[in-house]
């Protein structure tokens, strides 16, 4: 890929202000993932109408997809395509759930101005310990580092558990103090991928009293939140009247995540919801159109759906519309 990129020069801002001001204003920063073009310009699109900052956030499966050198570009044809939309909209160019030292670096390294290091599947020490390597490596390029206390059941791409187990506020001034990091994700109920419940039972609340132990603990810091798609349940009809079959996807009721929003969740993640939306109005436009073959067509439909959903998202749920 050549020499290495710092951020600036993809006119990329790192998470920090961001938190700051979301922290302050009482809503959080969408951070949303993407896999594609559509997906990154169904982003901007929603984000620029809505006057919302962003975080567009890759996992490593996605940079794989991509192509790290393609990714490059990607996010700094984002930062342009907003400036031609009449807009200076701040983006953050983050890794979702980076698993280890090298894959963080490298990300670093190639223009990315935030990253997570998700260290909670070891050992609390060891967890401390590979979080702090990445930090003191980030911090020299002001790259800001999000770390994890918790583990969140489900799947979404390498990341697979089977059980979630909450974060102990207990630990967190430790980790936050040991580590340096300048956001932490933790587990409160949340869970990856499309089947965060059971079917046929009763979603269970959030767990607001560990969140608000752990604002105690370190008060003003922000604290992210994984694994928050709502699984509209509109668009798994749509996948499943149209040949697909998701019987029992559910998510986090939108109304649970907007008062988490009001806490010092500043940055939520959300990316179950946008599979879906893309894989609902893919399989609609195919099913009324079947003599379609140009792409252009059939994911045209997807993105401007999906960028209506994140404008919804912005305004209604997460509270970061007119705060960029």
């Amino acid at each position: 890929m050549g020499k290495n990129v710092h951020f600036s020069e993809l006119g990329l801002v790192n998470t920090r202000e961001l938190f700051k001001k979301a922290v302050a204003g009482g809503y959080a920063i969408p951070a949303y993932n993407f896999n594609n073009l559509e997906q990154l310009q169904a982003i901007v699109t929603a984000c620029v109408e809505s006057r919302s900052p962003v975080i567009i956030q890759v996992s490593k499966g996605a940079r794989d997809y991509a192509n790290a050198t393609m990714l490059r570009y990607m996010a700094m044809g984002a930062v342009e395509m907003a400036k031609e939309m009449g807009f200076n909209l701040p983006i953050c160019l983050h890794l979702d759930h980076g698993d280890s030292f090298e894959l963080c670096k490298s990300c670093i390294d190639s223009g990315f101005s935030s990253v997570m290091i998700d260290g909670s599947h070891h050992s609390y020490e060891e967890n401390v310990a590979l979080t702090k390597k990445v930090v003191d490596y980030a911090h020299q390029f002001d790259v800001t580092v999000e770390g994890e206390l918790g583990v969140l059941a489900g799947i979404e791409d390498d990341v697979v558990a089977e059980k979630s187990t909450y974060t102990r506020p207990e630990e967190v001034e430790d980790f936050v103090r040991k580590t340096g990091v300048d956001s932490l994700a933790i587990s409160i109920g949340t869970s990856h991928g499309a089947y965060k419940f059971k079917p046929g039972t009763a979603v269970p609340p959030l767990r607001f009293d560990i969140l608000e132990e752990i604002e105690k603990r370190i008060p003003g810091f922000p604290i992210v939140l994984h694994g928050a798609s709502s699984v509209v349940q509109d668009y798994v009809t749509l996948i499943n009247q149209y040949g697909g079959k998701m019987e029992g996807a559910v998510g986090v009721p939108e109304e649970q995540l907007r008062r988490a929003a009001n806490s010092a969740v500043c940055k939520i993640n959300i990316d179950s919801d946008g599979r879906l939306v893309v894989t609902a109005k893919v399989r609609e436009y195919l099913a009324n159109n079947p003599g379609e073959f140009d792409p252009r067509k059939y994911l045209g439909a997807a993105r401007k759906e999906l960028a209506s959903l994140l404008k919804h998202k912005n305004e209604t749920v997460l509270g970061s519309a007119g705060k960029a």
